[in-house]
């Protein structure tokens, strides 16, 4: 039987000393979000209807091009973040990091292509 203190036990097991960082990122993409959204809907919004030719020209023009770019890669973080924190909460072992690559790969792919689609439009 071994004679351990309620500190011996503990040590080793405590913080990863990364939760204040990841506090703070999701809480910067989030008022990023708020600001960058509302902006979004209103310029996405001015170029629903069109043609191919009126929405190539609309998003030619730099605004709106990098208000979507913006848009897609905050979103896009804050989705990986958001994930990751449920994965780290609900998933153990070999599955949790399986689950946390593959999700990342998912989050910034959808976001290359998305942004990848815009430049494609504004170049």
């Amino acid at each position: 039987m071994a004679y351990l203190t309620d500190r011996k036990r503990a040590k080793g097991l405590g913080s990863a000393k990364t939760g204040t960082a990841h506090f703070w990122a999701m809480k910067v993409s989030a008022v990023a979000l708020l600001i960058l959204l509302p902006l979004f809907v209103f310029t996405f919004g001015a170029a629903l209807g069109g043609t191919y030719e009126e929405i190539v020209a609309y998003y030619g023009r730099p605004f709106p091009a990098i208000i979507a770019a913006l848009t897609i890669a905050v979103t896009f973080k804050h989705f990986n973040d958001g994930v990751q924190t449920l994965l780290e909460d609900y998933v153990h072992g070999m599955a949790q990091k399986i689950s946390i690559i593959v999700m990342t790969c998912i989050s910034y792919g959808a976001a290359a292509i998305g942004i990848f689609a815009i430049a494609r439009l504004a170049l």
